[in-house]
């Protein structure tokens, strides 16, 4: 694959501008989460606005199966670390819930109220949560800034405790930022506030994995270059570290519509999330 230098950092990380019809997303995403909601809240299968810490945002919602949990997935939502909640994203759990697989979705502080830093913090206290809750090994996954944010989750720094840590089968970023100095670049980082500290200390590139890993990068065919390339980027540099690792690129998929196969059980998405 050729690469080619980037001389406009806006453009390279700018997503719905460059999808047919973009300005949908993610918008589109909020009545079918609803719906997904409240039919899981009608059939006593949602537990909504659970408490993981003190802040406002401090909140996740806990999607069960029909029958004892097979184990927990937990997605962590993207917005540039700057918007949404977990309001936007309930329905996307429905593969995994069809699969016998309870699924939390947490919100978080954003920034600039918080920094990248102190929402890893606020993920590892929303996956200590959810895991006390629910028996069995734990599947993360996550989606842009959400891939980011679960992959730091497996590395030596992780602000997760070792026993939940142990807990944790396989990770699956989807389209995920895990290298953060090219957003230094953009004009968002005023709010974002990252520096080169902070860079070092919360990109998954430039981090160790924990031992025994298992990390799947996967990213749409029709993402922008600058996303396939993060994709491959972590899974190589893992690789190189002693992780089991992959990179998948879905087909035709953009940015948005490579979370459609999260809806699905038999998916190839959502197969590959789950896989022992």
């Amino acid at each position: 694959m050729s690469y080619f230098k980037v001389v406009d950092w806006e453009s390279a990380y700018t997503n719905g501008a460059y999808i047919v019809d973009g300005d949908r997303w993610p918008s589109a995403w909020v009545e079918p989460a609803k719906t997904f909601r409240d039919n899981l809240l009608a059939a006593g299968r949602a537990k909504l606005d659970i408490a993981y810490g003190p802040s406002q945002r401090n909140r996740l919602d806990l999607f069960l199966p029909e029958g004892q949990p097979k184990g927990l997935v937990v997605f962590v939502h993207g917005g540039y670390w700057l918007q949404l909640d977990k309001s936007y994203w309930s329905h996307f759990a429905a593969g995994s819930i069809a699969a016998g697989y309870a699924v939390a979705i947490p919100s978080y502080t954003l920034c600039p109220e918080n920094r990248i830093t102190g929402i890893g913090k606020e993920i590892a206290a929303a996956i200590t949560a959810a895991a006390a809750s629910v028996d069995g090994p734990i599947v993360l996954t996550g989606h842009s800034a959400g891939g980011q944010l679960a992959a730091r989750m497996m590395t030596t720094t992780s602000p997760l405790d070792g026993t939940i840590l142990r807990r944790i089968r396989h990770v699956l970023a989807i389209s995920g930022v895990h290298d953060l100095r090219p957003i230094m670049k953009r004009k968002m980082n005023k709010e974002l506030r990252i520096d080169a500290a902070e860079a070092q200390t919360e990109s998954p590139v430039l981090l160790e994995p924990v031992d025994a890993i298992r990390l799947t990068c996967w990213v749409g065919g029709a993402e922008r270059a600058e996303f396939i390339r993060q994709n491959a980027l972590l899974a190589n540099i893992w690789t190189g570290l002693g992780a089991a690792t992959e990179a998948v690129i879905e087909p035709d998929k953009h940015h948005y519509s490579v979370l459609d196969g999260l809806m699905d059980v038999g998916h190839s998405l959502t197969r590959t999330l789950l896989a022992e």
